[in-house]
């Protein structure tokens, strides 16, 4: 197997929709119409219940493990090049999830699927506190937005601490740039969640969820 169909291959597996598949095959609706009409995991455990969520969620953490697992077994110790083809495949992972070809590039945030990637790639410290932060910050505010947020940035810390004093270097550098650059685009993915939280209007988890749709989600198709 080449790098290249490694890479395409991970683009296309994180561009599975689960999201939406999953609510189809649970009660025959299209979850971009429900909630805040997000892909995602949280808001198919808002529109279905946490039984559904979970499934979503789960196989959302898959579609950016499974894509780092295979490489891994497929590429040799010694190769000097081996964790940047991984960094890469993670990378085109979380993208084909905020972005899938199948929805017209109008995806999820990528929370669950950069996870599945930050468990195959990350330093297991930096991950363990990142998920602590997220954990911390839940139970204090019921917010998953926030927490999702505050996690990127924790990551981010986290990561660059570890990697310190040569982040950069010729061995390091992808994982560096990822950790920096995966961050900021899942906080770019909640900018319309940033916008509810300033005004006050994020709904906590188990509440209604919001009326007013993600950005990054489809526009009404015509006749609807």
């Amino acid at each position: 197997m080449t790098p290249l169909l490694i890479l395409v291959g991970a683009y296309l597996a994180g561009s599975l929709p689960f999201g939406l598949i999953v609510a189809r095959a649970a009660k025959g609706i299209d979850i971009r119409e429900h909630g805040s009409k997000n892909i995602g995991a949280t808001n198919v455990t808002r529109v279905l219940g946490w039984k559904w969520g979970a499934a979503c969620f789960v196989l959302d953490v898959l579609k950016g493990a499974l894509p780092i697992a295979f490489p891994k077994m497929l590429f040799a110790l010694g190769d000097p090049n081996r964790v940047h083809w991984l960094v890469a495949a993670g990378l085109l992972a979380i993208l084909g999830h905020m972005f899938p070809i199948w929805l017209g590039f109008h995806g999820g945030k990528g929370v669950a699927t950069a996870l599945g990637v930050v468990v195959m790639l990350a330093n297991p410290i930096s991950t363990a506190i990142t998920f602590g932060a997220f954990v911390a910050c839940f139970v204090a505010t019921r917010i998953v937005s926030i927490s999702s947020i505050t996690a990127a940035v924790t990551f981010v810390v986290a990561q660059l601490y570890f990697l310190w004093p040569q982040p950069f270097q010729a061995k390091t550098w992808s994982v560096a740039a990822f950790s920096i650059a995966v961050p900021t685009l899942i906080i770019v993915k909640h900018r319309s969640n940033i916008g509810r939280l300033l005004r006050g209007e994020e709904p906590r988890f188990g509440s209604k969820p919001p009326q007013e749709p993600d950005q990054d989600q489809l526009p009404p198709r015509s006749g609807d």
